[in-house]
């Protein structure tokens, strides 16, 4: 599967373009956009409601067990706070956090509405070469936003929705391949290892490599 990869100065425009289709509220002007852990753009309470875990399905695959049982990184708190936010709460993401917030990108996730992102495990970046991630980390407006918006689509999909290609916001394509609670994610060959996990305003699918587009 081949993605397309954009120029870094498309990625700049592409995400803002791309989140304002969706429907988001341009909040990342304070002095808060780029800490995940900010919620205070996080969409209205009906959003949440209307595709909260009820609605949406249990989450489901074998590092779902790695998950907090109780308190705000568990799956019901985590369905409370948009998307960056929800993830700040879950040690299994904490790198992912990380790097979005070196990216910037934490108030303009948390303003999107109804996004899917595929989102990597802590162990998906350790089995990144060294030179990947620190080349990705020394350049967090052009290689590290082109990789962490590889990982989101508009929308909100179900698990039976996920099988397809989807374009991303980075600009290029992912596809999702499978059914039932196992899928496979290209780029890389990545598994769905914590699927259909809902926050206030996204639907994450935890998987076990980086999406890294090539080129």
């Amino acid at each position: 599967m081949r993605t397309t990869r954009t120029t870094l100065a498309a990625v700049a425009l592409a995400l803002p373009l791309a989140l304002a289709a969706c429907g988001s509220d341009d909040s990342t002007s304070g002095s808060g956009a780029g800490d995940p852990t900010s919620s205070s753009a996080a969409p209205s309470t009906s959003s949440s409601e209307s595709m909260g875990s009820d609605a949406m399905g249990e989450p489901f695959g074998a590092a779902c067990a790695d998950v907090p049982q109780d308190g705000a990184g568990s799956f019901d708190g985590m369905a409370e706070e948009p998307v960056a936010t929800a993830a700040s709460n879950n040690p299994v993401l904490s790198t992912l956090v990380t790097a979005v917030g070196k990216a910037g990108l934490g108030d303009t996730l948390n303003s999107a509405e109804d996004i899917t992102v595929f989102a990597p495990a802590n162990s998906a970046f350790e089995a990144l070469p060294k030179d990947t991630m620190d080349a990705a980390m020394a350049d967090p407006k052009g290689l590290l936003t082109d990789v962490l918006t590889n990982h989101v689509v508009e929308g909100r999909l179900s698990p039976d929705e996920l099988p397809g290609e989807h374009q991303t916001l980075g600009g290029g394509t992912i596809e999702v391949m499978g059914s039932g609670e196992d899928f496979t994610v290209d780029p890389g060959d990545a598994t769905v290892v914590c699927g259909n996990v809902q926050t206030a305003n996204a639907t994450v699918y935890i998987i076990d490599q980086v999406l890294v587009p090539e080129g």
